[in-house]
């Protein structure tokens, strides 16, 4: 069927059920020790056959079905928070999500605030900086989630989007990455098609994956914008682990340009190294060789303290990251950042090296305040970064 604007939430429902004939194959960084089957895991015969089918990946996983406990009340055992970490990214989680699709309340920033949707939680990737590691919804039950409740969540953004009825972005990747599990999953043919007919709904996906095979061959109509986390080579080297590497990441981008998609690319966190201005200014001319970039985001370290604490953790009390953090500056948002000096310098630089190789990119910051949009020449910019249209 095609979708008619405008949609109702019958119509919209009745076509997104749970991909049925996908085949799952594991992800290439997703080693899985333990699987819990939690609350609504198993609640239709649909759900059922869709989660058994990725279970037989893993036959040597420990299977707990806990129907009554709710996805982000896993227990893993461990009161260490970094152990508990460890383990929770071995550790896949089928459940349902009621609170599926919201709008961000960012204050004390200039983020536009914008509507984003969950069909997972948390990923495998171990990132060294990672800020999810240190929010409520995380720090207690760091597992990797798939929530097999597809049709209830793009049934809300049909509702959401028609009730605007003007193109809205609906962004998958503030809570996860949006293509890490899709192996897993195959959720992209059915989010790609949703929004490729959707006459108001547009997906904005952020990933660090290089696994793209199920996005090729969609008739996406223009409507998913895919966007790569990236960072120079030697960074990503130093601070991310069981990632795939930038060169896989630009080989997808590239895939994914050649199938039509536009992409974008956020460069976040950008870390003061020694080095750094070559190491950036050299990875944005290859970038921007490679790759047609329509809109390119900038962002430092944004955290708050339970994610501060893990890295730190994982890093060493002094490291590169928390040894350029203001100890004593509280930002308006309550997050821990580099000195607005430190921040406008690098920005600066890599903005300057990004209009030399292509003039009419878009540029935008990333969860900054105002002083700083000015400080670099993007204050007229402000309310058109990454996760909106």
């Amino acid at each position: 069927m095609e979708f008619q604007a405008p949609l109702d939430a019958f119509e919209s429902s009745a076509a997104c059920s749970l991909p049925p004939e996908y085949e799952p194959h594991r992800p290439r960084h997703f080693r899985v020790d333990r699987i819990f089957l939690a609350k609504g895991s198993l609640a239709t015969e649909e759900r059922r056959v869709f989660v058994e089918r990725i279970c037989r990946l893993y036959p040597d996983a420990d299977l707990v079905e806990c129907q009554d406990t709710p996805h982000n009340r896993v227990d893993l055992g461990e009161g260490d928070a970094l152990k508990r970490h460890a383990k929770g990214k071995r550790t896949l989680v089928f459940g349902e999500l009621g609170d599926s699709v919201r709008f961000s309340n960012e204050e004390g920033n200039t983020c536009p605030n914008y509507w984003h949707f969950s069909p997972y939680g948390f990923c495998p990737y171990g990132c060294k900086y990672c800020y999810l590691a240190g929010t409520t919804g995380v720090f207690f039950s760091p597992t990797v989630k798939v929530f097999v409740n597809l049709n209830d969540i793009l049934t809300k953004i049909d509702v959401t989007a028609n009730r605007l009825a003007e193109p809205t972005s609906f962004y998958l990747g503030k809570l996860q990455d949006g293509l890490a599990l899709d192996p897993l999953t195959g959720y992209s043919s059915v989010l790609a098609s949703f929004f490729a007919r959707h006459p108001f709904a547009r997906q904005v996906l952020l990933t660090k994956s290089d696994e793209v095979e199920g996005l090729l061959n969609l008739d996406h109509n223009g409507h998913t914008i895919l966007t790569w986390s990236l960072n120079p080579p030697a960074l990503a080297a130093a601070f991310e682990e069981n990632v795939p590497t930038v060169d896989q990441r630009l080989q997808a981008m590239r895939l994914c340009a050649d199938a039509g998609y536009p992409i974008r690319a956020v460069i976040m966190p950008v870390i003061p190294v020694p080095g750094w201005k070559k190491f950036y200014r050299e990875f944005i001319e290859r970038l921007f060789s490679l790759v047609p970039i329509e809109r390119l985001t900038i962002g430092g370290i944004c955290s708050y303290r339970k994610a501060r604490s893990l890295m730190d953790k994982k890093l060493g009390e002094s490291n590169p990251v928390s040894d350029s953090l203001e100890r004593d500056h509280k930002s308006g948002d309550g997050r821990m950042r580099y000195s607005p000096a430190v921040r406008v310098k690098m920005y600066r630089d890599l903005i300057d090296a990004a209009r030399s190789v292509t003039p009419e990119v878009e540029l935008a910051l990333c969860l900054e305040e105002r002083a700083v949009w000015e400080s670099v020449g993007l204050a007229a910019s402000i309310g058109r970064c990454n996760c909106v249209l």
